[in-house]
C-alpha cells in the first residue's frame, strides 16, 4: 500500500518509511495511506502501525485527520482515488 500511496502522490517510499515525521507533504500522504488501509482494505489499526513502523495511536490521529479533512472536496477526491486504487490492487487482501 506504501508503494502505490507513494506512486500516486509522487513521493518516495523511502519517505513514508523514515522513522521521523518528514515534511507536512510526506506526513499527510502518509496518513492518507493509512486511512486507506485501515478503512478501505479493513486492516486493524495495530498491524497498519507495525507496517509502517508506527504506533496504532498514530493510525488513530491519522484516520481521525482524514476524515476531518475529507470534507474538503478536492482532499476527498485524492483520498477517493487512493481507496479505488487500492481497491483494485488488493481487493480484500491488504499488504504494506
Amino acid at each position: 500500500m506504501m508503494d502505490i500511496t507513494a506512486a500516486l502522490f509522487n513521493v518516495s517510499s523511502k519517505e513514508l518509511r523514515n522513522p521521523g515525521r518528514g515534511g507536512l507533504g510526506v506526513s499527510r500522504v502518509r496518513h492518507i495511506a493509512m486511512y486507506v488501509t485501515h478503512v478501505t482494505l479493513s486492516v486493524t489499526m495495530r498491524d497498519v502501525g507495525t507496517g509502517f513502523g508506527r504506533d496504532r495511536t498514530t493510525v488513530m490521529y491519522a484516520c481521525h485527520l482524514v476524515e476531518d479533512l475529507r470534507d474538503d472536496a478536492d482532499f476527498d477526491r485524492m483520498v477517493a482515488l487512493t481507496e479505488r486504487v487500492a481497491l483494485a490492487a488488493f481487493g480484500n487482501k491488504a499488504s504494506f
